[in-house]
């Protein structure tokens, strides 16, 4: 037997080792196609009109630096699921324990990296072959909550699911509704996934919230989804390590859509199933996420009701940087952030099974 510890940390180190010796082969990739943008700038911002102030900012980067980065992500973890897979197949001590693929746990975490991934990439390619842009805003939704609702499905179908569990409280008790509740949280966390605009941001808020669930499974005994929550950890650390200013590549939407989908998985699947509180806690271990997408919600109400900006851009880590912040300090006051949140979400968590 090998302690808990060692099951969750060391596919975390491996996924980590593999995208540090895997970035630089991709990094050539990259810079070597241009997988960048052929014009800078968002086009038309969400809620309609045009996005002077940020392309303002990010003119210059938009159009060196390669997009798709999160590759490095999503390769170096289902590399490491396959290689503990395998390993744990040949060999019938030691490597079985590291192995932590499992139908209940973590099958649709790694279901969902993979397809959204997969969706994103296409967005990256579109993107950047033909300078229009990739897939709609529309398209990316209806991915992003088909998904939602087949994951629900199969919460509800095959797992049972049909509550989700409150702090210091009964559970909430949908029944069927937890299908459209699932694809809306789902969304929601999609959508959060706009953090990605500066140099580091969206690597290390995303590996603190991983990290931070991983932590959540481990108290509820569910190992297996803590290793997998770990090992996207590492993985991403392994991006944030070459995304610090200045960024060698953006994750762009094939390393966002991909994360924000298994954050989704994780956390349903650390809440009721394992008699724990993963989706109530969802808000404040991913405050930086919340706080994106309630800006931006905010200043699309502003501008259709008031008629002017209640930030000077949205989401709000672009309205300091606006300001004349210096976007590093943005972005490692976010990790701050996002580490006090994600404690305080693990406190309450953990708090929240004792008897």
């Amino acid at each position: 037997m090998i302690s808990t510890a060692t099951r969750v940390l060391i596919p975390s180190a491996t996924a980590f080792a593999l995208g540090i010796v895997f970035a630089p082969l991709l990094a050539g990739i990259l810079y070597r196609k241009k997988a960048w943008k052929k014009s800078p700038g968002k086009g038309n911002g969400i809620g309609g009109g045009g996005t002077p102030i940020f392309d303002e900012l990010h003119k210059e980067r938009e159009i060196s630096t390669p997009r798709m980065g999160g590759i490095l992500i999503w390769a170096s973890v289902l590399a490491t699921a396959f290689l503990f897979w395998v390993l744990a197949r040949s060999f019938d001590t030691f490597w079985p324990m590291l192995d932590f693929i499992n139908r209940q746990e973590t099958w649709l975490p790694i279901f969902a990296l993979a397809i959204g991934a997969f969706a994103g990439l296409i967005d990256d390619l579109l993107e950047i072959t033909s300078g229009k842009g990739g897939l709609s805003l529309r398209r990316r939704l209806l991915i992003v909550g088909s998904i939602g609702l087949v994951a629900g499905w199969w919460f509800y179908a095959k797992l049972g699911v049909t509550a989700i569990g409150i702090p210091f409280a009964s559970p909430l008790i949908l029944g069927w509704l937890i299908v459209p509740f699932f694809a809306f949280v789902t969304l929601a966390i999609y959508a959060g996934g706009t953090i990605d605009g500066l140099d580091g941001l969206a690597g290390g808020v995303f590996a603190i919230i991983f990290m931070v669930y991983a932590g959540i499974a481990v108290g509820e005994g569910q190992v297996s989804l803590a290793a997998c929550a770990a090992t996207i950890a590492g993985a991403t650390l392994a991006f944030l390590w070459f995304n610090i200013p200045p960024a060698r590549f953006y994750m762009s939407e094939t390393g966002s859509m991909a994360l924000t989908l298994a954050l989704a998985m994780t956390a349903f699947a650390s809440d009721a199933l394992a008699e724990g509180v993963g989706v109530s806690v969802l808000p404040i271990v991913a405050f930086p996420l919340t706080a994106t997408v309630a800006t931006t919600m905010l200043q699309v109400f502003w501008k259709r009701v008031f008629h002017k900006k209640l930030f000077r851009v949205a989401p709000i880590h672009h309205h300091f940087e606006a300001l004349g912040w210096p976007a590093a300090k943005v972005t490692m006051r976010y990790w701050v952030i996002t580490i006090i949140a994600g404690v305080l979400g693990l406190a309450i968590a953990l708090l929240a099974r004792v008897p």
